[in-house]
């Protein structure tokens, strides 16, 4: 599991989240895809159910238990998950790391 050593930051989680995001799309041959803070999962990066279960995956090996996805994921809607925006994530994220011990 690798720590974070730079100041937690939405730049800092935007860059690592956009590599691991990256890794996933190349599969579908999206991985020059622009992610911003205000880009879908569902209509801009057509991920599936089965890929966010991935990118749970990848966040828990680099954030640890500092960052619960399916938590985060658990407590919205299904219109709510397909409207989800890589910026709430982020700031999810940014979020769970401040507030870690």
């Amino acid at each position: 599991m690798s720590i974070e050593t730079t100041a937690v930051d939405e730049v800092t989680v935007l860059a690592r989240l956009s590599e691991m995001l990256r890794e996933l799309l190349e599969e579908y041959g999206l991985d020059d895809t622009e992610i911003t803070m205000d880009t879908t999962f569902h209509d801009d990066l057509e991920l599936e159910s089965v890929d966010l279960v991935a990118l749970s995956g990848q966040l828990r090996e680099h954030y640890g238990d500092r960052v619960n996805f399916a938590a985060f994921i658990a407590e919205r809607d299904l219109d709510e998950i397909i409207a989800l925006t890589i910026g709430e994530l982020v700031r999810y994220i940014v979020g769970s790391l401040r507030a870690a011990p």
